[in-house]
């Protein structure tokens, strides 16, 4: 009985950590001093713009337009060289998922859709993604851009284990569909359809 009452009051404080985050979350003002406690910077204006670099489920349409409500002021097909693909990120449910990620490796370019949006904008893509904490954190990536443009935009990256998991089936299709999408090269699309899911 008393274990399941902490775990009932551990359950209620988790929760409440995440209503908390949400409310501060929304706010530039409050979000500030939540980043500086984590051990990040909140920087600029909410309406200033940046570059956001998505090689992972922000690639499709549903996902980030929809589900995280985010509509681009402008959105191009980009390649990130030296560096790798990889899934070495604990995903959830533990062991059963493993979530994207960036790995430096001068030999090859990770392919994705780089798309320019408000700092706010960021600030909630943020909260989608755990950052600041202990996963992702910003990273600034020259990726060149279909037209030729070089873009100095913000990806995550984490430090991942040594060995890669398996995505769910639904976190690579999202990779799929968003890579197919938006026209990214063959190539990277053949191999996005060999990576090796799990249940």
């Amino acid at each position: 009985m008393i274990v399941r009452l902490e775990t009932i009051a551990r359950q209620g404080r988790t929760q409440a950590r995440r209503r908390l985050r949400r409310v501060v979350a929304r706010s530039w003002f409050l979000s500030r001093p939540y980043y500086r406690i984590r051990g990040a910077r909140l920087v600029g204006r909410p309406s200033d713009e940046v570059w956001y670099f998505a090689y992972g489920a922000n690639m499709h349409e549903d996902t980030f337009r929809v589900r995280r409500g985010i509509q681009p002021r402008e959105l191009h097909r980009g390649r990130l060289e030296g560096y790798r693909l990889r899934f070495n990120l604990e995903g959830r449910p533990k062991g059963r998922a493993a979530p994207a990620n960036l790995w430096p490796d001068p030999a090859t370019q990770v392919w994705g859709v780089v798309y320019r949006i408000s700092r706010r904008d960021l600030m909630r893509l943020d909260l989608t993604e755990g950052v600041p904490g202990r996963g992702y954190r910003h990273m600034t990536v020259t990726v060149e851009a279909d037209d030729g443009q070089l873009l100095d935009a913000i990806a995550y990256i984490a430090e991942g284990k040594e060995d890669d998991g398996k995505p769910s089936l639904r976190y690579v299709t999202l990779l799929r569909e968003g890579a197919r999408a938006h026209g990214l090269p063959a190539h990277y699309i053949r191999f996005l359809e060999s990576v090796e899911h799990g249940e």
